[in-house]
């Protein structure tokens, strides 16, 4: 039985508590082993450009793809989950990473690196992670929020530690025999996967029905079917097959929660503009300080130095997010985030001497911690825990697209100028304006709604008062509203 089945099909046990703990120490594992591991291709970027005789745009690509497929790859990891359950699909997603990597040390070109590292080890992470983040929501209940920053922290880890011992690698042995020692190193995956066991049904819980459900159009078919039409119709089946397309992408790309819930349609479109500049300086960083003549292995320390800062912090800032007084606004408490990202950009600007670059990680790394640490509580509060995977396949599709082409066109734009600053002009250009779209659009929605339950409260008081002598129904109309409005579909 799968993961999706098993919730849907009685209470889960145990949550928050026992084995969970471990699901939650496989999970920090998987995000410093997925999440982690792009930030260190950094450290590879100038010998393959000497390699490969590449530019800072072809170059910017590989690290793209990778990141691009490990977010876009969503939708597919839905279907693996909902088929085969998260373990299979964690450990799926180990043996493609660490093969995508090992050929990786036999490339030949920059194109074939696309390919190998890139396409296969970005789906592989894909797998990994995502299937990872959902168990979570299956573990834990009252702790989530908490046992999501926790596991974000896995990717401190893997900032703090990825490139220090790229470096180290790399010095020593060269990039090829680096990532062939990669590829073992992703392998482990597998063992986290291992240890998401599916989750144990309580005892005497049943089936909540053995008949299924109708599918959308099955009326419509039984209806040209009984005035004669052939099922082998042409038009018949050009309807079949359009129903069951609609059927899948309202399954696992969640359009009928963007198209009618205004919280998630902002919150993706928000994320999906700032994922153009997020992921700028963790590419361009290292090359960035190199060629202001910063020593590489004090380079590759500047990723690090961010990782070491986020483990500290991350877990602070899930606390505080998962403290009762900021139930409903996480999403400003993640806007404000984004948006001091945004600003510390310019840090680099003003110098590029490394005490500088020092401060400026100090900075970005405090407010990677709360990007980092509520990306998915967010998501979670905005949508349904059953539609979630769905809804993350849509989410991270989008991302993806953003993540692919950023990087290579501010490359492009380096290339073309020879001035590295335009890394981070572009990068707070994204990110300032995401923040203010995402924190004006939602305190916009969330006072629309309540000028909404005004009315309309004042509406059922006004019913109640006209009809007090004969009406004898229960008032569910004195209910205090939901605490989060805005998350609801309208």
């Amino acid at each position: 039985m799968s993961q999706g089945e098993a919730a849907g099909r009685g209470i889960a046990k145990p949550q928050d508590q026992g084995w969970a703990w471990m699901v939650l120490l496989a999970a920090v594992l998987l995000q410093g082993l997925t999440l982690g591991f792009p930030c260190c291709i950094g450290v590879f970027f100038t010998d393959l450009q000497h390699e490969f005789q590449a530019s800072n745009s072809q170059t910017s690509w590989f690290p793209s793809i990778m990141v691009a497929v490990l977010h876009g790859g969503g939708p597919l990891c839905s279907i693996l989950v909902k088929r085969f359950g998260c373990r299979f699909v964690v450990m799926l997603g180990g043996l493609l990473s660490g093969l995508g990597m090992v050929s990786s040390s036999f490339c030949k070109s920059i194109s074939q690196l696309y390919l190998t590292a890139g396409l296969i080890t970005g789906l592989g992470s894909c797998f990994s992670f995502q299937a990872g983040v959902t168990v979570l929501g299956y573990y834990f209940v009252r702790w989530r929020t908490l046992a999501n920053a926790v596991a974000s922290t896995g990717v401190s880890l893997g900032f703090t530690l990825w490139p220090l011992l790229s470096q180290y690698l790399l010095d020593d042995m060269g990039w090829r025999n680096t990532f062939l020692i990669f590829g073992g190193i992703l392998l482990n995956c597998c063992v986290c996967g291992a240890i998401m066991r599916p989750i144990q049904l309580a005892s005497g819980s049943l089936p909540q029905s053995a008949k299924p459900k109708e599918e959308p159009g099955s009326r419509a078919e039984e209806a040209q079917l009984s005035n004669g039409a052939s099922p082998h119709h042409p038009m018949l089946q050009q309807h079949t097959r359009r129903t069951k397309c609609f059927q899948v992408l309202q399954k696992y790309l969640a359009f009928d929660i963007f198209c009618q819930n205004k919280g998630y349609q902002i919150y993706t479109i928000g994320v999906t503009w700032m994922m153009m500049g997020f992921a700028l300086p963790h590419v361009y960083l290292v090359p960035y300080a190199i060629h202001n003549g910063v020593e590489e292995r004090k380079a590759a320390l500047l990723i690090s130095v961010i990782g070491l800062i986020n483990i500290f912090i991350r877990p602070l800032t899930g606390l505080l997010a998962g403290h009762r007084a900021f139930t409903g606004r996480r999403i400003y408490l993640f806007s404000l985030a984004v948006l001091l990202c945004g600003l510390s950009n310019f840090i680099c600007v003003i110098s590029a001497e490394f005490s500088v670059l020092i401060l400026y990680c100090a900075i970005l790394s405090i407010a990677m911690s709360g990007v980092g640490a509520l990306t998915f509580q967010v998501l979670m509060d905005v949508v349904e825990m059953d539609r979630f995977s769905s809804a993350l396949g849509l989410f991270t599709i989008l991302e993806s697209i953003s993540l692919l082409i950023g990087p290579p066109l501010t490359g492009l734009l380096v290339d073309i100028t020879g001035d590295f600053h335009y890394v981070f002009y572009n990068s707070s250009f994204f990110l300032i304006s995401a923040a203010l779209f995402m924190g004006l659009s939602f305190c916009a929605l969330e006072k629309k709604n309540k000028l909404r339950e005004a009315s309309k409260a004042h509406l059922d008081n006004s019913s109640r008062y006209q009809y007090s002598e004969t009406s004898t129904e229960p008032k569910a109309e004195n209910q205090s509203p939901p605490a989060v409005e805005y998350i609801t579909s309208i």
